[in-house]
């Protein structure tokens, strides 16, 4: 199995990438019964090269809710009956994931609205009160 190349510089080593194929669920009359198809695919999240700390740190938290118990990223594909197809599928997953969590997020800055725009919201609350309020009995609008 051929290495992962993420970017220039950071990519999954065959050495760190575990493949099996299992039978698929779902339709396929008996092709299912008989042909592996689905693919596994683990990833030792430790040996991947060049990914910073970080990087690292955001994408167990991006893979968290995949990562078995020896903390290995475990992918799954069954979208094709063909399991190249599938294998190929699977480690654009990964690929996609290590790229997600090679971005950086964007501080968030705190802003206030303006006074105007506070103004308009007022004014509106205000008018929208005004037609709630005529609304009802007519012997209420003194």
């Amino acid at each position: 199995m051929d290495a992962i190349v993420v970017t220039e510089t950071v990519r999954v080593p065959a050495a760190a990438l575990t493949m099996r194929a299992v039978r698929a669920s779902g339709p396929g009359g008996q092709n299912v019964n008989k042909v592996a198809s689905k693919v596994d695919l683990r990833v030792d999240l430790d040996a991947i090269e060049d990914l910073s700390d970080r990087a690292r740190e955001r994408l167990r938290v991006l893979a968290l809710h995949r990562l078995d118990a020896k903390g290995r990223l475990q992918i799954t594909s069954q979208a094709t009956r063909d399991q190249s197809r599938n294998l190929q599928d699977a480690r654009d997953k990964v690929r996609a994931l290590v790229i997600a969590a090679l971005r950086e997020p964007k501080r968030r800055r705190a802003s206030r609205p303006s006074t105007a725009a506070r103004e308009r919201r007022l004014e509106s609350k205000k008018r929208r009160a005004t037609i709630k309020r005529f609304r009802g009995r007519t012997d209420d609008w003194t």
